[in-house]
């Protein structure tokens, strides 16, 4: 799997939104990948088309849709009227950081690599840069804060859904893996080899 070249918790160069050049921290680059025309606003369609292009199927990508944009959209624009179109701002996604993670993301969307090196550390029993499917739970239950319910459930929805369509043969979720999804480069990985081999999901 790809691996990413952030190694610190400094914000890195970003890409460019309407002629305008911003500095994007890693929980952007995490998500940028969605904005599918690179305005700086990610809609319900878009997260569809995302999904579908890392190899969902039509209902997943429509669930997460859903509940990606329903669940982010107020939370990244701070003092603005709600939208029925449901607009995640990509410059604001810290804001929709939620509880019960595992800390890589700090509370501005910074890459933390001592987070991250725990991760392993405290879990990957088996194999010391891989999880299993068992440690992987174990993970989720040990970063639960008490009646974070809605943290509980994104963190386990996030996790699974990336363990179901990046495990191994073997039922391993590699190091390599996990990190490539902080920082998006997983996403750009996996819609080029579904577009190269041609398949639909």
């Amino acid at each position: 799997m790809a691996t990413s070249s952030v190694g610190s918790a400094s914000p890195a160069k970003g890409t460019k939104y309407e002629g305008v050049d911003t500095d994007q921290n890693v929980l952007q680059k995490h998500v940028v990948f969605f904005d599918r025309n690179k305005d700086g606003i990610i809609y319900p369609w878009e997260t569809f088309q995302g999904f579908r292009a890392i190899g969902c199927g039509l209902l997943l990508s429509s669930v997460a849709a859903f509940f990606i944009n329903v669940g982010l959209s107020f939370k990244t624009r701070p003092g603005k009227f709600p939208s029925l179109l449901f607009p995640i701002e990509v410059k604001n996604i810290p804001k929709a950081k939620h509880g019960s993670d595992s800390g890589v993301y700090d509370t501005e969307g910074r890459f933390v690599p001592s987070k991250f090196e725990e991760i392993f550390k405290k879990h990957a029993c088996t194999n010391s840069y891989a999880l299993t499917s068992d440690e992987l739970m174990g993970m989720l239950k040990a970063n639960r804060v008490p009646k974070d319910f809605g943290g509980w459930l994104a963190s386990y929805s996030e996790w699974k859904i990336l363990y179901i369509l990046c495990k191994d043969k073997n039922g391993m979720l590699h190091r390599d893996t996990i990190r490539a999804v902080y920082d998006g480069s997983l996403f750009e990985k996996m819609a080029m080899e579904k577009a190269s081999s041609g398949k639909q999901a």
